[in-house]
């Protein structure tokens, strides 16, 4: 599964993008932040408040119960203002 991250998620966690293969047991979004949490502090950091980090499952807005299952590509970013 490929992850993508964008804006200050980006920059605290080091890198643009990722492909994974993730553990048996992550079947949502939440889980998935929950894991990657675990992964170092620079993960640790990026995803510290999880209520603002915003998902999205191949480009579409999701929740953080959102399955992963069959997921191509999981992108995550901070909240986002319209102008």
């Amino acid at each position: 599964m490929k992850l993508v991250y964008f804006a200050w998620v980006r920059e605290r966690v080091g890198r643009t993008d990722e492909d994974l293969d993730l553990p048996d047991g992550i079947a949502t979004v939440a889980d998935l932040v929950r894991w990657l949490k675990g992964r170092g502090e620079e993960y640790a950091y990026a995803f510290e408040n999880e209520a603002i980090v915003r998902a999205a499952i191949d480009h579409v807005h999701v929740k953080p119960d959102a399955p992963v299952l069959g997921a191509r590509e999981i992108a995550f970013f901070p909240p986002m203002t319209g102008g």
